[in-house]
């Protein structure tokens, strides 16, 4: 664990030059190791920022603040209407550049305004080997990813969380809603509902890594492969496929490939 550490330290050392910091908080894996050592480091001399989007889940955002307000952090939520962001409902390939590129320009005049002029978020090294249009715009905008900065990578990041008792270090991997729309599909207030009342249903049942892929009228569903046979009982797909259907899918699938972060970037 001695480079852990190593790395920690470093990640505490550049969070401290920066003195103040308003840290883009979204309550996954990364974001919320970084909130816990930068309000460890500097005290109140740091704010979270959450973003309230239609295309996350309300518990994501229920979630962020209860860890908040367990921590004694100062936190503001944002309202964000990702509907009229330019581009979004279009859903290009570069959809994510669009969108973060707006939501984070509107957090850094936010954090301007409270005298904060350091906004970090929470990208980690292993991002930088996946497609993700969004990291442009985080450069562009000069936001610091002192995770990625530290050298830290995911699973460097949930043994350390581990460590200081987060309950976040074993929690799945997340995405925002629009990332499971084909690119070049439409994206509607309605099938952003379908999808978070879809992955809802997956997740009473225990699941809990998984995606709900949309494709035009048919929902694809992806499950680590060790699950998949679960989902085969009569007693889940059985209610599944009918429920889905309610939402609005014309067709249900399982994809047998199992599930894979980003996969939606192979149907540009």
């Amino acid at each position: 664990m001695d480079h852990l550490h190593q790395k920690l330290e470093m990640l505490k050392k550049n969070l401290q030059e920066m003195e103040k910091v308003a840290v883009a908080f979204s309550a996954g894996v990364d974001s919320t190791f970084l909130l816990k050592v930068a309000h460890e480091v500097l005290k109140d001399r740091m704010v979270a920022f959450t973003l309230h989007l239609q295309a996350i889940p309300s518990h994501e955002l229920c979630e962020a603040k209860v860890f908040c307000q367990k921590e004694g952090i100062r936190q503001i939520v944002l309202d964000v209407d990702v509907l009229t962001i330019p581009h979004f409902c279009e859903n290009p390939s570069d959809r994510c550049y669009h969108c973060k590129k707006a939501m984070f320009t509107r957090l850094i005049e936010a954090a301007a305004g409270l005298g904060f002029a350091h906004v970090v978020e929470g990208s980690n090294v292993d991002d930088m080997q996946d497609y993700r249009p969004g990291m442009r715009a985080i450069s562009e905008l000069g936001i610091a990813s002192p995770l990625k900065e530290a050298g830290l990578t995911k699973q460097e990041i949930r043994e350390l969380s581990n460590e200081m008792g987060l309950p976040t270090w074993n929690k799945p991997s997340f995405a925002c809603l629009a990332s499971r729309f084909a690119y070049g599909q439409t994206i509607t207030p309605e099938g952003l509902r379908m999808v978070e009342q879809a992955e809802a249903k997956l997740a009473s049942y225990g699941f809990r890594q998984y995606r709900v892929r949309v494709h035009d009228q048919l929902a694809r569903i992806e499950l680590e492969e060790d699950q998949i046979s679960r989902f085969m009982q009569p007693e889940i797909y059985q209610e599944v496929v009918p429920y889905f259907k309610s939402l609005g899918f014309l067709y249900v699938t399982l994809d047998l490939d199992g599930f894979h972060s980003g996969n939606m970037k192979d149907y540009v």
